[in-house]
Formats: structure tokens, sequence, C-alpha cells
């Protein structure tokens, strides 16, 4: 069967529409509801995330667009922290609320694709289960969004290819433009999608001017950050380079295995089920460019040394379209067997990702999952700055400056430094480099932070010796522990000809 089929009416639009199974509004939103307060129940339960801390300062630099990403996730935090409060748990409210949209996501695709009310059941606890949707669900980050703005991308490009009617290219390039505000990925999904969609059907979508004003749509809301990127050079490119350049290798090595931990194990026999059923189910062929976009997206996220996560958004779409095949299988099987496997996923997937654990206990998790070690010790690294301060004679220190090797330290210390005298610090990581360099009138003493290798900062400093070290105090190896505090005696040249070496990207 050709995927060319006739483009629909308004009115067949709307048959379409009534035809779709009911939405299972009551138990989808209950799932959604209890996941988004168990995120909340936990978010203050150990403390800010690296990226968090410098999402809060770059909160209140707002701009069209920062060295490593656009503007929309600094700019929820600022209004999260508004809103709910400044604290972790304040911050991550916005978090939860997209967790739980994600929820309602995925039973929406399910929904789409013909699942019922059972099928819709088991999508919005599918998702509540894996790992992906419980780790970013509990802090703000890039992914948080990115999942949310990916599916939702997703469902309007079902819809809009179930019912032909070509209009919902608008709402698909709105929703595209929003995405591409807080992260460039969803572009991946385009370069798989349209592809598939010309090749394999329905094409009559493509035709006419409905597909280009979508596009466009979608560049005019991103055009605010596209224009930031190109006046100061595409920095998010170099970023990217970087992180390719940095883990490409391990990141195609851990490609596979990472896909099947991110989601769940448990999942797998769901989510073939319905890459299966978007192959071969007639009655879906519609939708069989969604079967050629998670593979296709896979092999773009590998080729360019992408981090595994990139690729999970389809992969979600794959477990709602496996749903009511996995439903009609399990009514002649065994469903408490299945329940009770889903059920134990969850849990190792809460132990895994959720602060659940003594933060010593952490290793157990971490090499699996490293985010959790970063939430743990920024208070006790702002502490050992205050114990470098303090080794600056009182009257240096008005010439004095605080410099850190990366933002998660940078912010920390804007964070939580005041507590100990330390000023605001400076850094020469992402746009932290937009924000200074120091005035070179500082050219008193310099109080670095220096926790790995770097050769720009070595030769940029004189006299240095090492004053304190960071300890967090759960002998916990992450990325901050025993980082030396270093106190040097001044620079080596002003600060405005040392900070463009000073600045770096990974």
């Amino acid at each position: 069967m050709r995927g060319d089929v006739p483009a629909r009416t308004a009115g067949d639009d709307d048959t379409l529409a009534r035809a779709l199974p009911r939405f299972a509004a009551a138990p989808v939103l209950a799932v959604a509801g209890a996941v988004g307060g168990f995120q909340v129940l936990l978010s203050g339960r150990y403390g800010f995330h690296r990226d968090e801390l410098y999402f809060l300062v770059a909160g209140r630099h707002p701009a069209w667009g920062y060295t490593d990403q656009p503007p929309l996730t600094p700019l929820l935090g600022r209004a999260s922290t508004a809103l709910f409060g400044d604290s972790p748990t304040g911050l991550r409210a916005v978090a939860a609320l997209l967790c739980a949209a994600t929820v309602v996501l995925v039973a929406l695709l399910a929904r789409e694709l013909g699942g019922g009310r059972p099928a819709q059941r088991l999508a919005a606890c599918a998702a509540a289960c894996s790992a992906v949707v419980l780790g970013v669900g509990h802090m703000l980050s890039t992914v948080t969004f990115d999942l949310a703005a990916w599916l939702a991308v997703s469902l309007l490009t079902l819809r809009l290819l179930r019912t032909g009617d070509r209009r919902w290219w608008l709402a698909v390039g709105a929703a595209t433009g929003i995405a591409l505000l807080n992260k460039d990925l969803v572009l991946l999904l385009a370069a798989a999608l349209l592809p598939a969609i010309r090749w394999g059907g329905p094409r009559r979508v493509l035709r006419g001017w409905w597909a280009p004003a979508g596009a466009l749509l979608a560049a005019a809301v991103a055009l605010p950050d596209l224009w930031w990127q190109a006046v100061h050079g595409w920095p998010q490119l170099t970023v990217a380079g970087g992180i390719s350049d940095e883990d490409g290798t391990a990141n195609c090595l851990a490609f596979v295995p990472m896909q099947l931990l991110y989601l769940s194990p448990v999942l797998i026999p769901v989510w073939v089920a319905g890459f299966r059923r978007l192959r071969h189910d007639t009655a879906l062929v519609w939708a069989k460019p969604f079967a050629v976009a998670y593979p296709a997206v896979c092999l773009l996220v590998v080729l360019s040394g992408g981090k595994p996560y990139y690729a999970m958004p389809p992969l979600l779409v794959l477990t709602a379209a496996g749903c009511e095949p996995t439903v009609r299988r399990l009514r002649s099987g065994r469903p408490v067997r299945f329940a009770v496997w889903l059920a134990l996923g969850a849990l190792v997937n809460v132990v895994i990702t959720l602060p659940v654990l003594p933060a010593r206990q952490l290793p157990l998790v971490s090499w699996i999952y490293p985010e959790q070690a970063e939430q743990v010790g920024w208070p006790e690294l702002a502490a050992a700055g205050g114990a470098g301060w303090s080794a600056i004679p009182p009257e240096l220190r008005s010439r004095a400056v605080v410099f850190t090797s990366n933002y998660g330290e940078a912010g920390a210390l804007d964070r939580y430094g005041a507590r100990y005298g330390l000023p605001t610090p400076y850094s020469g990581h992402m746009s932290f480099a937009d924000w200074g360099p120091p005035p070179d009138s500082a050219d008193g003493p310099v109080l670095l932070l220096h926790p790995a290798p770097y050769p720009e900062v070595e030769r940029a400093f004189t006299g240095c010796h090492v004053v304190a070290r960071v300890d967090n105090g759960h002998g916990l190896a992450n990325g901050e522990q025993h980082t030396p505090v270093v106190l040097c005696t001044g620079t080596a040249a002003p600060w405005s000809v040392l900070w463009p070496r000073l600045r770096h990207y990974y």
C-alpha cells in the first residue's frame, strides 16, 4: 500500500478526530499528577546541580542566546524561582510540571495512534516508569523542556499525517520554533521525518505552501536566538564540536546500552512492538515515517558524536505505539506478571535517577547516572573558597579576583560565596566568559579553583600555591571532590589581554 494518500478536508479531520478513542483523562492525569508530586517531594533532597547553578546566573543576564544554548531554559529557571521560591524545590517546580506534561503527551501519542483507554493508561505508566522521564523531571535542564517539546512536535505531526489537513503544518512549525528556543536538537527530528514522509508518504501533506509556511513560522519564532548566534559567531557549533571531539567515541560505544537503560529494559518488548506496528500495520500506514525516524535519528546522533539521550524522544513515540498491541497480548497473557516487572523497573529507575539514596551511597548508581553526584557538595566548595579567601591579606582584597575553571564552580560561589565574604566570581567557561572580564585595575591576588589540567590557567597566573581543597563531606568522588583552591600572587598580563585565552567551551 502506497503512502501517497489523498488530502482530506477540514470536515474529514473533524470526523477522524471524533473517531479517535476516548481520552483516558482521569487515569492519565492521575499518573501524571503522582509523578509530578513525587518529583516535588524529592526536589530538595540533595541540592542544586551544576547546570542549575549556571542557569540561575544566566537567568539574571537575560539575552536572546547564550554561548552554549538558546534562552528558554535560563528564563524558565528565573520564572520558576520567582513564582515558587529561590530554592532547589522552587527552581525544579517547572521541571516537575514538564515531567507531568511528558507523561500526558506519551498517553496522547498512544491515543493518536489508535490506542484505547487501556493503552493510554499503559503509555502513561510506561513514561512515568522510564529513567529518562524521571531523570530529566527531577532537575531543570535543557533536556527537561526538550523532551516534552519533541513529543509535542511528534504529536502534532502525527495529527497532520493522520488527517492529511496541511494546515497542521503551522502548529508543527510553531512548536518547532519554540523547541528551537530551548535546544537545536529538534532539527534532528525534522531531518529524519521530512525525507521519510517524502519517500514513504503520505506525500500529499508536503504539497502546496502550508509546509513552507510552517518552516518559515519555525524560523520566525527561533529568529532572535539565530540572530544572536550569528552575531556572536555561532558559538553553539563550537560547543557541539567540543562535545563530539571530547566524548564522541565514548558516546558511540555507549549508545545502544544507554538507549535500553534510559528507557527501561522492561519496556523493550513494548517499543519493539511499536516499531513493528508502525512498519507493518496497514491501518497506520500514514504513521510509518515515525518507524523510519527513530533509526534515522540514531544514525545522525552516532555520526555526529552526540549523546545517547538525544535519540530518546522518538523511542518514546515507538513505546506509545506499542502499548495497544501490548494490551491486547496481556489480555490473553500474564498482566499481573507484567505489572510486577514494570513496577520493579520503575523502582530501579527511581533509585538510579532520583535522590533517594544517602549521598555516601551514590557511587552505587553514579557510574550509570553521574548527574546524581553532581548535586552534592556545592556549599562545601564555597566553604573551601572562603578558606582560600581568608588567606588573602585584608588590605589586598579590594584588588583581588576569584576565578573558577568551570561554570558549576562559578555558579556555586555566586550562590553560596557571600556567606564567606567572597566577591562575585569570574570564569572563562561558556557564557561566564561573556559576563567578564574583571577590570584591569583588579591587579591583586587571584583565588583560583582549578580541578583539572588547564594550561591557559597555569600560564595566566604567577606565584600559585594550594591553600585548601574541596571536601563534600560524604566521601563522594564527583567532579569537584578534592578540587584544589589555589592562591596566586597576580596575573601574568592585564585581564583584558588574558581573557580571550581564558575562554573555553568544554
